[in-house]
């Protein structure tokens, strides 16, 4: 074995053309029986292993520093600096994380996990290196789908001024996470069949050189071309052709499916455990079908991720021109929604909650100061949900609840789910935002309301004294379940769905506070900032009643066993309960 010998790039820098070929295929069959075994980004990466031996062939990391945009196409790459591993020993498959990480090698330069941004952070190491007087080469590796975010080409302008050594390794594969969207595309298109010879070319009109090759799954081909481009003087894009998920099938025909994966059987591709079906998902997404079908008018936006509800390819189909992917450009989607809502039409724009915290200036500036009523639909919205620190997505919270002018809302069941999403496309007054559960009551405990137009109004679950447990969202459940644990030594308390993030339920708030001595808040999301720090500042200009905070510290987390984050924090059922009855004594 190759890969067992690696423990950095200098050591494949000998390896003969049959060595590199051999290589390859050890890279992907080690690639492909991790995945199956503990999942991950498997199509992405099995495209790039051959560019990925090439450019750590030719180029000198970690005193040449490589980017990777992204970075879901990692994986070869660590393979190659040290972390092989984690690649072959099933044992140490957790060892290392998903995307480049700072943490684990000198060779990843950043820690990345939203697209579009390599080229604006490689440009500021060129800038550095060039006042410094180094002369280190600069390298970015970018996805075409990541070609369509507005940073990438704000960065590729500055770039083209900078007029000294700067290499993006532009990787085409005609496909985002599902198929690219945008007039760009069909210009790539042209590159590819003409050879890199179509007059309409981005790159040269931002002012880099270009050169292309067309087997980007060709090592030999690669390492010529980086040779080339190495030590360049000017900046240069090196535009080459690969495959998607190369070397497994499946994933080479259903690219998007296989983008990122479940844990599969080699032989068959199937899944190795059943899929339990997201219901707030797909609640949602038979609200999408059945509003297009009844609304004309109605339009559903997606930046890349299929609108974060996972619209099957018949769902998108079945919508037509009121489907529109923007590409990577969640500020381009916020900004069209308000033209969209402006102009007539009722839109929602649904991302993930990580995604979304890209938008905050286009939902100040451009939506809410309009007072534009368009919708939008924040996922992945739980400290259950991703676990890399690059797509967490708890502090959605604290962002987006202060905005003037924007309704924040968080249904506590599937049910109360689509009674506000119902609500706020129909209505024409308010910017909402929702917050799409990930977790709630599997039935409402109370009745649903059709109207949400009195804002502010939160809901009580279930009437007790001394102590109110108001919970948030996802953790109203949680709300209700360390009210049953209280039941149990004898103390009713009060349940409070706030239902509204964005303002506070005064006059309940003023009624709790003459009859309850404890005030108990949990939110699935960080304390700064958020909904619990209102209830105590209500409370604190008024004096008499204590209000403790539960939810996560403001800081980072990374790569979290979600069970144990719980318990550390004090959000779980009996902890809560626990923590009440010490207070009350």
């Amino acid at each position: 074995m190759y890969l067992e010998t690696i423990h950095e790039p200098a050591d494949i820098r000998g390896y003969t053309a049959e060595q590199r070929r051999a290589l390859a295929d050890e890279m992907r069959d080690a690639l492909i029986r991790r995945t199956s075994c503990i999942g991950g980004h498997i199509g992405p990466n099995l495209g790039i292993i051959e560019a990925t031996i090439a450019l750590h062939t030719v180029f000198d990391s970690p005193h040449d520093k490589i980017i990777f945009d992204v970075s879901h196409q990692c994986y070869p790459h660590k393979m190659l600096t040290g972390r092989a591993h984690a690649y072959i020993d099933e044992a140490q498959y957790g060892d290392v994380s998903g995307f480049t990480n700072t943490d684990e090698s000198t060779h990843d330069i950043f820690n990345i996990g939203h697209t579009s941004t390599a080229i604006s952070l490689a440009s500021g190491l060129a800038k550095a290196r060039d006042l410094a007087g180094g002369s280190e080469n600069i390298v970015v590796l970018i996805g075409d789908g990541s070609m369509s975010g507005g940073e990438a080409l704000e960065g590729l302008n500055t770039v083209g001024e900078l007029g000294t050594n700067f290499i993006i390794v532009f990787n085409d594969n005609d496909q985002s996470i599902s198929e690219n969207h945008g007039g760009m595309y069909r210009k790539f298109r042209e590159l590819r069949e003409t050879g890199g010879t179509a007059p309409d070319n981005l790159f040269r009109a931002m002012g880099l050189s270009y050169r292309y090759v067309a087997d980007g799954n060709d090592t030999e081909a690669l390492i010529a071309a980086f040779s080339e481009v190495k030590d360049m003087t000017q900046p240069v894009v090196v535009h080459i052709v690969t495959q998607k998920g190369k070397g497994l099938s499946f994933a080479e025909d259903d690219p998007e499916g296989w983008h990122r994966h479940a844990p599969f059987h080699i032989k068959s591709g199937i899944t190795k455990k059943a899929t339990v079906p997201d219901p707030y998902a797909a609640a949602t997404v038979a609200f999408v079908l059945e509003t297009a079908r009844k609304n004309p008018n109605f339009v559903y936006l997606s930046a890349g991720i299929v609108g974060g509800i996972n619209l099957s390819p018949a769902d998108r189909t079945a919508l037509g021109r009121q489907y529109v992917d923007v590409g990577i450009a969640e500020e381009h989607a916020v900004a069209m929604a308000s033209g969209l809502a402006r102009g007539g039409a009722r839109p929602i724009f649904g991302t993930y909650s990580s995604f979304f915290q890209r938008t905050y200036d286009q939902m100040a500036q451009d939506v809410c100061v309009n007072r534009s009523p368009a919708v939008f639909l924040a996922t992945g919205t739980s400290l259950y949900r991703s676990t890399d620190v690059t797509h967490l997505g708890f502090y959605d919270i604290s962002i987006f609840s202060n905005i003037p002018n924007l309704v924040y809302l968080a249904p506590t069941s599937v049910a109360e789910h689509i009674a506000v999403l119902r609500w706020a496309v129909e209505q024409t007054e308010y910017p909402v935002m929702i917050r799409m559960p990930f977790a709630g009551y599997e039935e409402s405990p109370y009745p649903v309301r059709t109207d949400y137009s009195t804002l502010n109004k939160s809901i009580v679950v279930t009437e007790g004294a001394d102590v109110a447990l108001i919970g948030v969202g996802n953790f109203a459940v949680l709300a209700s379940e360390a009210a049953d644990e209280l039941a149990r030594e004898g103390i009713r308390a009060t349940v409070v769905n706030p239902l509204y993030l964005s303002g506070l339920d005064t006059a309940l708030l003023s009624a709790l506070g003459e009859t309850h001595r404890l005030i108990l808040t949990v939110e699935d999301g960080i304390v700064a900032g958020g909904f619990g720090q209102k209830v105590s500042s209500f409370y604190g200009e008024r004096g008499g009643v204590r209000v403790m905070n539960y939810g996560l510290p403001k800081q980072f987390f990374n790569r979290y066993n979600p069970d144990d984050l719980a318990c550390t924090y004090h959000l779980t059922a009996p902890q809560i309960a626990a923590d009440v009855l010490r207070e009350m004594r």
